[in-house]
């Protein structure tokens, strides 16, 4: 069984947050609410579309009804699929990353909290939706990351095995969803996360892509393998 490696997508894969932004101002503005600052809104952007504008309105006191929220989040959906690939880019480093891992013998899937199609549209604009064996948003399954189901759907339908998958995403819900399935996680510190990826205790330490070798990741998945901590 080939050994698979299963991304998270927003803060991990592709630094997403500049086109997301500007689609959360423009849906705040339409609202009549100030635009919100990108500092404050990062560590909501792994929760999702609708997480990410009840943060926003909430900075000027607004609290949404639901249907008010409906609303918005359509009007989310509509903007950021048409400005989805403007500023968007993979993160440095990460493709020739997996490059390296690909020439050993890796496959690749992507585990997300954004939707399937939205998280296609975005790889394929980018140009490199091909090199996933698999992609899963958060409408694909019942319960999403960090429900260990959500990943273990990914491995599925990548064709392949929890045993022989390593995880590597920005978040509580990436790391934590790794762990309750029994899979190796590293943890990237320049990702989106609201807390020190540090004290969420994933099995190694990601600040440079550069840092992902082929090494490492056998590493990984052979100290899972042999049941050490």
């Amino acid at each position: 069984m080939a050994p698979l490696l299963v991304f998270d997508l927003d803060g991990t894969l592709v630094d997403t947050a500049p086109d997301l932004m500007g689609t959360l101002n423009h849906v705040l503005e339409t609202h009549g609410l100030p635009a919100a600052p990108a500092g404050e809104i990062m560590p909501f952007i792994s929760g999702g579309a609708r997480r990410m504008i009840v943060a926003g309105a909430a900075r000027s006191g607004s609290s949404l009804e639901d249907v008010e929220l409906d609303r918005l989040f359509e009007l989310f959906l509509e903007h950021y699929s048409q400005n989805i690939c403007v500023k968007s880019r993979a993160f440095p480093g990460v493709l020739a990353a997996m490059d390296r891992l690909e020439a050993a013998g890796w496959r690749f899937a992507v585990c997300t909290n954004k939707r399937t199609e939205t998280s296609r549209l975005l790889l394929s604009k980018l140009g490199i939706l091909e090199r996933f064996a698999a992609l899963l948003g958060v409408d694909a399954v019942e319960r999403k990351k960090p429900d260990p189901g959500h990943l273990i759907a990914t491995v599925e339908a990548a064709g392949g095995e929890t045993g022989t998958t390593l995880m590597i995403g920005d978040s509580a819900a990436d790391i934590g969803a790794a762990k309750a399935a029994n899979v190796p996680v590293i943890g990237v510190t320049f990702g989106y996360s609201d807390r020190p990826v540090a004290e969420l205790a994933p099995d190694f330490l990601l600040s440079d892509y550069a840092e992902l070798t082929v090494a490492l990741a056998e590493r990984l998945l052979a100290r899972k393998a042999h049941g050490a901590a």
